[in-house]
């Protein structure tokens, strides 16, 4: 626990500490985020001019905390942790991370350099996380540990692994690609307004640390404690506390950046921020064998997305719009909505989602115990 404890402590820290002095850097550099035309609504009236490119702030801040985090890890037993040194586990989580949040920080420089909101095209982005999402998946899926566990599983899962439903090596890597697109464009998609990208994805990393955290206490390696039982219920994942270390870590930077994030925000996270935290999820629902529960864990980023899917399929087949802007946060704000209310709301809305995601979680542990 104290690892994760200094991993969240040292990540909130730099970040609160780190972002007002980004937020300096870049206005020294009139690295403003452009502001499209066509989202020219109330919300976005005089921030024109503020600096985006805020992810970098707890992108460098987790990679920190991450390290200070191994250093508390250095007293515990090797059997509890899987080994002390940084894990396969880390890299694949970590990279999916970075790697996606480097995609945003190229869409970011173009926008601030061309001076424009055009940044890197549609199909850039597509094949920058089509590359990720391909690199990190394969390596999930055929890099094992000495005893042959890899990050990832061929299985599909919900809150486990469902026995029946075999994808192969190959499908698991698709999946994760696919999974890796979809959550970057849907947290990109709801970064729109002055913290709500940021709330929202505190919830749903913090779900996750709550999750690694309860599969490293009841984790089928650990031949020292709970699993010693040979009746006990556990979770065959692999480096549970690395997972809950990362995940506690982005969520406690974002929580420091989400405080000059907030209306009216002094920085955004841009694409930069955005696409690390969509692949970031991503990559803890393939290592915590999560992959059905995330889309309830991350449903407000899922809406977002689907809004803008309906809004498309609807005016090109139909002539009509359902919304009155997609997405769905703007539809709301044109109907009368403040940013503030809209942001709040949104929150409270993800909030139950994650509630009810760990309620499923929690709900098949304790279905399993009590047999």
């Amino acid at each position: 626990m104290r690892a994760v404890i200094v991993a969240a402590a040292v990540a909130f820290l730099l970040s609160l500490l780190g972002t007002p002095l980004l937020v300096r850097i870049l206005n020294r550099l009139k690295a403003g985020q452009p502001i499209r035309d066509e989202l020219a609504l109330k919300s976005n009236e005089g921030k024109r001019g503020t600096p985006g490119m805020g992810g970098l702030a707890f992108i460098l801040a987790t990679i920190i905390a991450y390290v200070a985090g191994h250093i508390a890890l250095r007293g515990l037993p090797e059997a509890q942790i899987g080994q002390v040194r940084p894990t396969i586990t880390a890299l694949v989580v970590l990279g999916t991370f970075v790697f996606c949040g480097a995609i945003g920080f190229v869409d970011d420089y173009m926008k601030v350099i061309g001076k424009s909101s055009a940044g890197l095209s549609a199909k850039g982005k597509l094949v920058g996380q089509l590359l990720v999402g391909s690199a990190f998946g394969i390596i999930a899926m055929y890099y094992p540990s000495s005893n042959g566990q890899t990050v990832g599983s061929t299985k599909l899962s919900f809150v486990k692994d469902i026995s029946w439903l075999d994808l192969t090596k190959v499908g698991a890597v698709v999946l994760f690609v696919l999974m890796v697109m979809f959550m970057s464009n849907a947290v990109n998609l709801a970064d729109g307004m002055d913290g709500l990208a940021t709330g929202a994805s505190v919830l749903v990393v913090g779900a996750y640390a709550i999750i690694g955290y309860w599969q490293y206490q009841h984790w089928c390696a650990d031949t020292t404690g709970y699993a010693a039982n040979p009746n006990a219920y556990c979770y065959s994942v692999r480096d549970p506390l690395e997972v809950a270390m990362i995940a506690a870590a982005v969520a406690a930077a974002c929580v420091g950046f989400l405080w000059s994030n907030t209306s009216p925000a002094k920085i955004f996270m841009g694409d930069a921020g955005a696409l690390g935290l969509g692949g970031l999820m991503a990559a803890l629902a393939m290592a915590t064998h999560t992959h059905l529960l995330l889309p309830l864990l991350a449903s407000l980023f899922v809406i977002s997305l689907m809004s803008v899917v309906i809004q498309v399929i609807s005016f090109q087949t139909r002539g009509k719009r359902v919304f009155r802007m997609s997405p769905i946060h703007y539809h709301f704000e044109l109907g009368g909505w403040t940013e503030v209310n809209v942001v709040i709301r949104f929150w409270i809305v993800a909030a139950i989602s994650v509630g009810i995601g760990l309620g499923f979680f929690y709900g098949e542990f304790l279905q399993n115990v009590q047999r």
